[in-house]
Parts: C-alpha cells; sequence; structure tokens
C-alpha cells in the first residue's frame, strides 16, 4: 500500500485502528452506544468512492461486505447503517453501524443525536482483541 496515506485528525481522534484490510483500514468507533467500524481506503487524498480505481473500488465492496457480515454475526442487530458522508471528515471513509430498536437514536441516523460515549479501557480491550481474531479468520 502506497506511503503517502495518512488517517485524518478527525477519524485518529475519534477511533481506535483495529486492522488492516488488503485496501483498508478498519477503525473502531470510540462509542460504546453501536458497534460501529469505518473503513478507510489506505490511498492519498480521497474523498469520493468515484475515486478509486475500478478494481480498487470491486475490493473496497468486498471488504465493506466483510466488515459488515461479521458486525451483524457478532452483534446480532436489526438494521445495518452503511454510509459514507464526509461532511466534517473529507478524507473518504465508510460507516458500518449496527443498529438495534432498543438503541439511544433508532430510528434516526446516529450522527448528532447523542454524544458519544467512550468505552471503558477494559471493554474496550476485550472488544478489539475479538474484533483482530474475527478479522484474523475471515478477511480477504
Amino acid at each position: 500500500m502506497t506511503t503517502d496515506f495518512t488517517l485524518h485528525p478527525m477519524l485518529a481522534n475519534d477511533c481506535i485502528e483495529i486492522y488492516d484490510l488488503p485496501l483498508c483500514k478498519v477503525l473502531l468507533m470510540n462509542d460504546s452506544q453501536y458497534p460501529w467500524l469505518i473503513l478507510v481506503p489506505r490511498k492519498p487524498a480521497l474523498t469520493e468512492i468515484y475515486q478509486l480505481e475500478w478494481q480498487q473500488q470491486q475490493q473496497f465492496l468486498n471488504e465493506s461486505s466483510v466488515v459488515s457480515e461479521l458486525l451483524m454475526s457478532m452483534f446480532d442487530g436489526d438494521k445495518l447503517n452503511v454510509a459514507a458522508i464526509g461532511n466534517l471528515c473529507p478524507q473518504l471513509h465508510i460507516h458500518h453501524v449496527v443498529r438495534r430498536k432498543t438503541d439511544a437514536s433508532w430510528p434516526k441516523p446516529v450522527w448528532g443525536q447523542h454524544p458519544a460515549i467512550p468505552y471503558q479501557q477494559e471493554t474496550l480491550d476485550v472488544l478489539v482483541s475479538k474484533l483482530q481474531a474475527k478479522f484474523a479468520q475471515i478477511a480477504p
């Protein structure tokens, strides 16, 4: 992967890096209200999916599907929200958020509804270990 890639400071501040897939860096959003992973293609200066080369777009879709299936199997959600918004953070990043009818924001989008509640360190350590182990088993 390219050495010109750097993670945007907003993502670095709000997330925990947990795994590198062939194209994307996998981040865990530090908000314990929702199981929430973010994929960031490790390519410099991208703001939109169409800016990826065709083969990279296919790889991204594969990686997004892996993340989606992993999240829903681990967290048994009612719905999975997948979104590339980027209004505040311009670096291309794609959210994968497990939603439950009982979560704090249901049925509204998670953005702007409630302040983030960071994970307690012990809970975070366990979750990151579980996610890393799952990715190591199933990653493309």
